[in-house]
């Protein structure tokens, strides 16, 4: 069972992301392509994606453990192929002050901690493993999108320099359009210290190639129609051949379909998140929003705009998506997107837009992330849902789980908030009724903070 139009799920369809034209292809002693014949491993990796990807090196890497990794699609086609490029904090749908009271002061200082540390890793992979990231930006924005969000911002602030130890800082409106830009829902921001943007598909293909580097087998086209466990051994069947493997990785996340593993399907929520980007901007136009910033940025509402400027002056912008995931509804969201980014920066509202795409985010019921051992079967491993902020969560996981299998870390000493498998929705096949629910929510508070003060587009 899927819970989006089959085109959300069609990996021979090619992903129609700038990322994709921008990225030199995998040559085939990377990807191997299909599965095509019977084989054996220690370790099977399902999913091609950052938390799959990273795995495999640090597998392979440093603990020479014998790996083969199995991708349905081509090797980085999910979210790690099509996100923003925001290599940021945190992977979390929590408050700061929600993660405190849930988890304690001590357990969100170390799942924060470890935030920090995956952004680092991200870095110190692609310096590593000499594969170049596009690399851009010092830190985040988190711009106020109405007047009535900057006291959330100085919360924020404070959770993070007093309780986290982070470097952040408020700036009001003037100072954000003298030093970064300006724009319509432009009211102050918090400037955090730490992230950047990058190219995630080349990220993702560097990945794959270290993997490869170092001895991993990855295998893309090669979905798993079947998985069974037979006298300690678990039989990953593809079209084209049996992969048999004494530990299984899931790393599927926002793509987790229930045939696959439905102990854990039936606790992800996907979520459609959808990106446009323009043609190159000219020195002009950049000018006429006084955007003079690389740094990444997102704004205050529920359902977020995140954007950027990449290098050769394009402007990305990226927002939530629709309940169906059906091509009519992706177009009527790319017209949505289009007309908002024209009131958000008024000097752009003509300017072509020249790719437009869509994929899946991963949340859960608790709002935090996922990594651990199914408690039925502690030879199947998973780490997912990474609530639109993987880009260096996922990769973190990835070598978390390395560490678990090759026995240098344990799991009591993962961070609190992505212990375990988090709780199944009550009525899995109402997910999409709970989505809706939830995105109406969130649209109504967005409304309600701009309201009165002349600035509501939505």
């Amino acid at each position: 069972m899927t819970w989006y139009h089959a085109d959300i799920y069609d990996r021979e369809k090619p992903v129609p992301s700038f990322w994709a034209g921008d990225a030199p292809p995998l040559a085939s002693h990377v990807d191997h392509g299909p599965l095509t014949a019977d084989m054996s491993c220690d370790v099977a990796i399902i999913g091609g994606g950052y938390t799959g990807l990273s795995a495999a090196l640090h597998l392979v890497r440093d603990y020479h453990i014998d790996v083969v990794l199995l991708e349905a699609g081509p090797l980085g086609w999910g979210a790690s192929g099509r996100n923003g490029g925001f290599c940021s904090l945190p992977s979390m749908s929590l408050s700061y002050s929600q993660l405190i009271s849930r988890y304690g002061a001590d357990e969100a200082r170390r799942f924060m901690a470890t935030q920090c540390e995956a952004i680092d890793l991200v870095a110190e992979l692609s310096e590593s493993e000499g594969f170049d990231i596009a690399r851009q930006g010092n830190g985040t924005l988190h711009v106020a999108h109405a007047p009535s969000r900057m006291s959330e911002l100085a919360d924020e602030a404070e959770y993070l320099t007093r309780h986290f130890g982070f470097t952040a800082s408020l700036l009001t409106r003037e100072e954000v359009a003298e030093q970064h830009y300006d724009s319509t829902e432009q009211f102050g921001a918090l400037h955090l210290q730490k992230g950047f943007g990058l190219h995630p598909l080349r990220f993702a293909r560097g990945l794959a190639k270290a993997a490869a580097r170092h001895g991993a087998k990855l295998f893309g086209h090669s979905e798993v129609v079947s998985w069974e466990k037979s006298a300690g051994i678990h039989l990953l069947r593809t079209k084209g051949g049996t992969l048999k493997a004494r530990r299984v990785i899931v790393a599927t996340n926002g793509f987790t379909q229930n045939n696959l593993e439905r102990n854990i399907a039936d606790r992800l929520m996907p979520v459609v998140s959808n990106i446009i980007v323009t043609r190159p901007l000219s020195e002009a136009e950049c000018a006429a929003q006084k955007w003079q910033t690389d740094i990444p940025c997102s704004n205050t509402r529920n359902l977020l705009f995140y954007y950027r400027m990449l290098p050769d002056r394009r402007f990305l912008f990226g927002a939530r998506g629709d309940l169906t995931g059906s091509p009519e509804a992706g177009g009527r969201r790319r017209a949505f997107m289009t007309r908002r980014l024209g009131e958000v920066f008024p000097a752009w509202r003509d300017v072509e837009i020249t790719h437009y795409w869509r994929g899946l985010v991963c949340m859960t019921g608790r709002f935090t992330p996922a990594i651990g051992t199914m408690p039925d079967d502690s030879s199947v491993s998973f780490a997912l849902a990474y609530h639109g902020d993987g880009v260096a969560a996922a990769p973190w996981a990835g070598r978390k789980l390395a560490q678990l299998i090759g026995g240098e870390a344990a799991f009591d000493a993962i961070p609190a908030p992505y212990r375990g498998l988090p709780p199944r929705f009550p009525v899995p096949s109402l997910k999409r009724w709970y989505l809706g629910a939830a995105l109406g929510y969130y649209w109504l508070q967005d409304k309600q903070s701009v309201f009165g003060h002349g600035n509501e587009r939505s």
